[in-house]
């Protein structure tokens, strides 16, 4: 491979982008996840260097200082996640592709920065109903934190038009299928 791709995945919580992200690195072998970095707590399933490089607030912004991160961003007040550069010439240096799960803002700049590069899906709900019965099903977030990543979905879905493509996630079968289909014909394109 002569150049290496990024397949950027962003959504509001709760639309499923995690889900479909998964799937497409167990379907595709020449997919790498790229791990993003964050401050936020480990959830007790979570694995520090495979699902996220958990740094504290004080190492993180030390890694901003130093323009360590192809993207990051304040996601919530104190809240931090970014890519790590690093992270994207570890896995292009394998003769990967790489596949990102990265929240609105951050797949926006790292479309900016990679360019054609770059294929930025952005997965939404049917609805904000749909998406605020998912986040609850999680049971993960006291119901402030649950409201305000609600509140914070809504913001986000006005970023939709800003993306190469939309990818309604209704049925997590068709949603399989289309996001196949869209990341075959970009990494073979």
């Amino acid at each position: 491979m002569s150049q290496g791709k990024i397949v950027i995945f962003s959504a509001p919580s709760g639309a499923g982008k995690t889900t479909i992200v998964r799937h497409l690195l167990a379907k595709n072998k020449c997919l790498t996840f790229s791990i993003s970095a964050t401050t936020r707590s480990k959830r007790p399933n979570e694995v520090d260097g495979k699902d996220y490089y958990f740094l504290s607030k004080e190492t993180f912004i030390e890694k901003i200082k130093q323009n360590a991160f192809a993207e990051y961003e304040q996601v919530y007040e104190g809240l931090f996640y970014g890519t790590l550069k690093e992270e994207v010439n570890r896995i292009w240096n394998e003769g990967k592709h790489i596949i990102v799960d990265v929240d609105v803002k951050g797949g926006l700049n790292l479309k900016k920065q990679y360019g054609d590069q770059a294929l930025a899906v952005f997965v939404k709900p049917p609805d904000i109903q749909t998406l605020e019965t998912r986040l609850r099903n999680r049971n993960t977030e006291s119901e402030d934190k649950l409201l305000e990543r609600i509140a914070k979905a809504s913001e986000e879905l006005q970023f939709e038009k800003q993306f190469d493509v939309a990818l309604v996630n209704d049925n997590i079968e068709t949603a399989f299928k289309d996001a196949e289909a869209l990341v075959d014909k970009f990494i073979s394109g």
